[in-house]
C-alpha cells in the first residue's frame, strides 16, 4: 500500500505542478467562491484554514470573507515533538510566519483544542482525493490525526482541483474521510454529513438553498 500511495502522490503533484500559474489562481478564486455559498460555510462560527504552498487551492478569499463575517479563523501549526497539529486563531495574514515543512503557520498563542471546535468548516488541503471522501497528503498524516478528535458539528471540506478527484485512492485504517470536496467544478458530498450543516447539498452540484 505504501509504495501505492507513492505513485498517486508522485503522478499528482507533478499535475498540480503542470498547471498553469494563472490558472492556479483562477481555479483557486472559483474553489473558493463556491466554499463561501455553501451553508455549512454560513452558519459556522469558526472556519480552519491553510496557508497554501506552491501550487495548492488557495484559501485567502475565505479569509478574509470569514474575517469580514466577524467569525473566528483558525489555522494548523505542527507540533515536532508530537507530530501533531494545533490550531492557532488568525487575525491578519502578517501573523504567518514560516514553519515547518516550508509552510507558513500562525505565530499566535490562542490555541483552541480540537475538541472544542464547537459549529465549524476544516478546509483541508491534499495531493488527490477520491469519491468515497478519501484523501492523501504529504505522508506525515498530521490531518488525520487532527480529524480524529474533532466533535460531532465539525464538517470537513476538501478543497482540490478537479483532476485531482480520482474512482479510488488506497486507504490505511487510521485514514479520516472528509466530508465533501470542492472542486472548480462540482462539488461532492461523500462522507457522512454530520447535522443540518449540510443540507441543501445536492451531491455533485451546487447549494440548492440559502
Amino acid at each position: 500500500m505504501a509504495d501505492e500511495k507513492r505513485y498517486f502522490r508522485q503522478v499528482l503533484k507533478e499535475s498540480r505542478a503542470a498547471l498553469p500559474k494563472a490558472q492556479v489562481a483562477a481555479r483557486s478564486e472559483r474553489i473558493q467562491t463556491r466554499v463561501c455559498d455553501l451553508p455549512c460555510f454560513r452558519e459556522a462560527t469558526t472556519v480552519v484554514l491553510y496557508a497554501a504552498k506552491d501550487d495548492e487551492v488557495a484559501t485567502d478569499l475565505i479569509f478574509t470573507s470569514t474575517r469580514a463575517a466577524g467569525r473566528r479563523v483558525l489555522y494548523p501549526r505542527v507540533i515536532p515533538e508530537t507530530h501533531q497539529l494545533s490550531l492557532v486563531s488568525l487575525h491578519d495574514k502578517l501573523e504567518l510566519r514560516p514553519g515547518a515543512y516550508g509552510v507558513r503557520e500562525p505565530s499566535g498563542t490562542e490555541i483552541v483544542p480540537s475538541s472544542e471546535l464547537g459549529r465549524a468548516l476544516i478546509c483541508v488541503p491534499g495531493v488527490v482525493f477520491d469519491y468515497a471522501g478519501h484523501r492523501l497528503g504529504h505522508g506525515g498524516g498530521y490531518y488525520d490525526r487532527l480529524l480524529a478528535g474533532v466533535g460531532a458539528q465539525v464538517v470537513t471540506a476538501g478543497l482540490a482541483f478537479s483532476f485531482q478527484v480520482l474512482d479510488r485512492i488506497p486507504q490505511a485504517p487510521e485514514d479520516r474521510q472528509i466530508n465533501f470536496i470542492v472542486t472548480e467544478s462540482t462539488l461532492h458530498v461523500v462522507g457522512p454529513a454530520p447535522r443540518p450543516l449540510l443540507m441543501g447539498l445536492d451531491q455533485g452540484g451546487e447549494p440548492t438553498c440559502s
